[in-house]
C-alpha cells in the first residue's frame, strides 16, 4: 500500500478543510514546498497535492506553488483539482506532475474524458468525492448523477486506471476511514483504489491495508501529529531513511 502525504493549498497556503467546507479551514503553513521537501525526508515516494481553488472554480490558481512543490519534491507527485479542458492537464505534465486526479471534469464532461483517455492512457485516476452516496463536483458545492460503486465500474470499464475515494463526512475528522466501502470497492474494481477521509493512526492505516486498497491519503494527521510518516511509510513497506533496507 502506498502511502500519499497530502498537501491542499488555497491561496498559496498548505491548508486542510474539515469535511469539505470551505468555511472550516485550518491553515498548517506557508510555504508548500518546505512541506513537500520534509515529507520527502521522512521518505515518501509520493505526494498528492490538491488545489483548492481550482476545484471549486475550474481555474488554475496555484500553478506557482505547484511548480515549487515538484521542484522540491524528488518524488511523484499526482495532482486535484480545477483539472477541466486538456490543455489543463498538458500544462501540469508538462510540469512534472506524475499523475492528475480527475474529478468534475471526467463525471461531467464525456468529450473531455475520451480526450484523457485517448492522449494520456494511465496516467490519471479518476476522484470521487462521496457524501451520503452521492458524488459531489465542483469543491463539493455540486452533485453529478448516479450511484458512485455504478460510476466507478462503468468508468473502469471505459479505461480509467484507478480512483481516489474520498468520504466527504470522514476527511479531516480523524475518526477513521470507511472500511465496509473500501473493502467493497476492491472487491468490485479490477483497478486500483486510493482512499482519503478519516486516517487517523497507525491502526487505521493497518486496517486498510488489510482491506486491500492500493494506497492511503494522509493529509490532517500529519500535520496534528497522529500519525508519524516515518512509521506509516515503514509499516507500509516503503523503505525509509534510516531502514536497513534504504
Amino acid at each position: 500500500m502506498e502511502i500519499y502525504p497530502a498537501i491542499d493549498l488555497r491561496e498559496g497556503l498548505v491548508v486542510r478543510l474539515t469535511q469539505g467546507d470551505f468555511e472550516r479551514q485550518t491553515v498548517y503553513g506557508t510555504d508548500p514546498a518546505a512541506v513537500a521537501a520534509s515529507f520527502a525526508r521522512q521518505g515518501a515516494r509520493w505526494l498528492h497535492v490538491v488545489d483548492l481553488d481550482g476545484a471549486k472554480t475550474g481555474v488554475i490558481s496555484n500553478l506557482s506553488a505547484i511548480e515549487r512543490i515538484v521542484a522540491a519534491f524528488p518524488g511523484k507527485v499526482q495532482l486535484g483539482g480545477g483539472i477541466r479542458t486538456p490543455e489543463t492537464a498538458a500544462l501540469y505534465f508538462e510540469r512534472g506532475v506524475e499523475r492528475l486526479i480527475l474529478g468534475t471534469g471526467a463525471l461531467t464532461d464525456p468529450p473531455f474524458l475520451e480526450a484523457m483517455l485517448s492522449r494520456h492512457p494511465g496516467r490519471f485516476y479518476v476522484g470521487l468525492d462521496v457524501k451520503k452516496d452521492r458524488i459531489a463536483v465542483s469543491g463539493w458545492l455540486g452533485e453529478a448523477e448516479g450511484n458512485p460503486r455504478d460510476t466507478m465500474i462503468a468508468l473502469a470499464a471505459r479505461g480509467v486506471a484507478g480512483f481516489v475515494y474520498t468520504d466527504i463526512l470522514k476527511d479531516g475528522m480523524l475518526s477513521g476511514p470507511n472500511l465496509p466501502v473500501y473493502r467493497e470497492l476492491v472487491r468490485t474494481l479490477s483497478v486500483p483504489v486510493v482512499a482519503s477521509g478519516g486516517i487517523g493512526s497507525l491502526a487505521d492505516l493497518r486496517e486498510l491495508q488489510a482491506s486491500g486498497v492500493a494506497g492511503a491519503i494522509v493529509g490532517r494527521a500529519l500535520y496534528t501529529g497522529a500519525v508519524d510518516l516515518s512509521k506509516a511509510l515503514s509499516m507500509s513497506g516503503t523503505p525509509v531513511p534510516g531502514d536497513p533496507a534504504c
